[in-house]
Parts: structure tokens; sequence; C-alpha cells
């Protein structure tokens, strides 16, 4: 007995368990790969000489040349061959989906406690919940990328089209990942032997992802949205 319990636990020389250990090493080589696009967005982010822009900006005439119809009829004239471009960032909408996304998180924090705690109904509730506001934030998005593609930013127009579809592109795909994989833990729990003995272990991996998912979002609608660039 004492054996099966040793590998049932999978313990390391840290103390963790290694399947745990795992995921953080996993989770650090997500904050390589995002980091990286951020970086590379930082340094080029003073370089935005076309329309559309991020925020509010005037510039002359010679970058308004060869830029599309939509993002020219933001552009209005000021005199002395100067236009002022209206930004294409919505904050108070973002502001929504952000506040939104954090609330998935509290109840991501709420099914870690049912599994837990053997609360089995609780789990599935806020599971449940859980993939509600991220399918949530995910309609958010969706409707933002649409509304710009209206306005003329797609990943050619400019080094923030390119940059801002690849950072909240990529995290929408980890949202959407997070969604799936919630969505098969829910599914398996309504087996007859549900999650099994570990059931509070897998929750709890999953929210590990979850909360870094939403930790990165904060990074990115920080820098993305309220610094300007």
């Amino acid at each position: 007995m004492a054996q099966a319990s040793a590998v049932e636990h999978h313990p390391t020389s840290t103390g963790t368990d290694n399947r745990k250990l795992l995921w953080w090493i996993f989770l650090g080589s997500e904050c390589l790969f995002f980091g990286s696009l951020l970086a590379t967005y930082l340094i080029f982010k003073g370089s935005l000489a076309i329309p559309p822009f991020p925020t509010d900006r005037i510039v002359d005439a010679a970058a308004l040349v060869g830029v599309s119809d939509a993002a020219r009829e933001a552009c209005h004239s000021i005199g002395n061959n100067l236009f002022e471009c209206e930004g294409i960032l919505d904050v108070p909408v973002t502001s929504q989906s952000t506040f939104v996304l954090l609330m998935s998180s509290v109840t991501m924090v709420l099914a870690v406690y049912g599994a837990q705690n053997n609360r089995l109904k609780m789990m599935k509730l806020w599971l449940l919940a859980t993939m509600l506001l991220g399918l949530a934030f995910l309609g958010y998005q969706v409707f933002e990328f649409t509304t710009f593609g209206n306005e003329g930013l797609n990943l050619s127009s400019n080094q923030f089209g390119a940059s801002f579809f690849m950072l909240t592109g990529f995290h929408g795909t980890h949202v959407a990942v997070g969604v799936l994989y919630l969505g098969s833990l829910l599914f398996a729990s309504f087996r007859r032997s549900g999650l099994g003995p570990e059931a509070g272990f897998h929750i709890e991996s999953a929210g590990l992802y979850w909360h870094f998912v939403d930790v990165v979002w904060i990074v990115l609608f920080t820098v993305l949205y309220l610094i300007p660039a």
C-alpha cells in the first residue's frame, strides 16, 4: 500500500508532484513565448508611421499615402498639411472583456475548491461558469477583430496591426484551448467514476493554466491599451 501511495503521488526531490512541476515548466516556456512577442512590440512601437494608430495621433499628409480608405476616413485635416487620426482602440469595451476574464479566475478558484473538498456539484457548476465566461471573452475578441478589420486594421496594415493581432490572437487561442480543456474535464466528471480519486489535482492543474492566461491578458491589456504607443 505504501508503494502504491508513493507511485500515485509522484513525489520529486523538491517535494512537488512531478506532474505539477511539468505544468510550471510548461507555463514558464509560455512566459518566454509571450515575452518575446511583447519585446518585439515594445521595440518597434515607436516606429508607427501610418494609420490606423492605437491612440489619437497627428501626422502629415505623406503618412496617408497608400493607406486603406477605411483608415483614411478616421483622419481629419487640421490645416498646414496635417491630419489628426483617431485612435482605433476602444478601451471601455476591452475593459468589459477584461473584467469578464478576471471574473473567470474567481469561478475557477471556486471550481478548484469544490474538487478538492469533494463537492462535485459545486465543481461542475463553477467549471461551467468558467467556460461560459471564457466564451464571452472570446466573443468580445471576435467583435473587436471584426470592428478593427472594418476600420482598416489587419496584419499587413502596419507594425501595430501585425503585433496586435499576433499578441491578442495567440492569447485568444490559449483561451480557446483552456475552454476546451475545462470542457473535457467537465464531460469526464459526468462519468460513473468521475475524475477519479485525483479530481482535485486535475482541476487544480487546469486552474494553473487558466490563471496564467488571465495574468498574461492583464499584461497585454496594460501594454497594448493603457500605455500610449
